[in-house]
């Protein structure tokens, strides 16, 4: 089988214009400075409550996702007192964390981390 074509085509289009290649690529930086504020919102949001433990390294990773450093027990807990989910490896996905949601995930993870 083979993939659809329209994918690339719509690529070809894109990258065929100089003025859609270029807001393209500010969209792209858009979302991923984005996605760098509400990391560092949502690992100052977990600092400012006093968590015990460190989490600079939802700082230090990029891209879309974020190993949280969760355990599979603490991810459960989050799920069914929060309903936020996750993988059970404690992988978030940044996309969907918004300036509307970050200070509630990061009270969520805190409460389950902390053990409160």
């Amino acid at each position: 089988s083979n993939p659809p074509r329209h994918g690339a085509r719509i690529v070809s289009k894109i990258l065929s214009s100089e003025k859609k290649t270029d807001d393209f690529v500010d969209q792209c930086m858009g979302m991923a400075k984005r996605i760098d504020g509400m990391r560092n919102k949502l690992r100052d949001t977990l600092e400012g409550l006093g968590s015990s433990r460190s989490w600079d390294h939802i700082t230090k990773q990029i891209g879309m996702f974020a190993y949280s450093g969760m355990s599979k027990d603490e991810v459960m807990e989050l799920r069914e007192k929060h309903h936020i989910y996750c993988t059970l490896d404690g992988r978030i996905s940044m996309a969907g964390v918004t300036s509307k949601n970050v200070e509630y995930i990061a009270r969520a993870i805190h409460d389950v981390t902390e053990g409160k």
